[in-house]
């Protein structure tokens, strides 16, 4: 069974807080090769959304309120799955679970993401639409996405 766990950045135990960089290490730094700050002073002033089966992380992402990645716009980032846990759907859950979140924490309000250009479809499927064109980040093309 996943236990679903929203915590602020300050609420974070020591073993919470290495199990997201670990994980987001495993996926955005290794599995995609990519060579960049993940360590960026965002997770501070954020929320973060937790899946856990036991005591493995299996899926994670940031919640932002405006003004943290976007002027006027909260968002939604790192968003990550464990490889093992991918292809059962918990990818649409997590995201469901963040939009969610977002709204109780800061309120109804549009949601902008920067999403890998590959999970274009996967995100409008969630209510997203295009609002940017590709552009690289880390050497992957993105584009950037908005939830009304």
């Amino acid at each position: 069974m996943i236990n679903w766990i929203v915590k602020h950045f300050n609420e974070l135990l020591p073993h919470e807080l290495y199990a997201i960089m670990q994980l987001r290490n495993e996926v955005f730094v290794v599995e995609q090769n990519c060579v960049y700050p993940d360590a960026d002073n965002k997770d501070q002033p954020s929320y973060h959304l937790m899946a856990w089966i036991d005591e493995r992380l299996i899926a994670y992402a940031r919640l932002l309120s405006a003004g943290v990645a976007y002027p006027h716009h909260l968002s939604i980032g790192r968003v990550v799955i464990t490889p093992t846990a991918r292809g059962k759907g918990l990818g649409k859950e997590l995201m469901s679970r963040s939009i969610e979140q977002a709204e109780i924490l800061f309120g109804r309000s549009p949601i902008k993401i920067g999403a890998q250009l590959y999970l274009k479809k996967f995100y409008m499927e969630l209510g997203f639409r295009q609002s940017s064109g590709v552009y690289l980040e880390d050497g992957i093309e993105h584009i950037e996405m908005i939830k009304e």
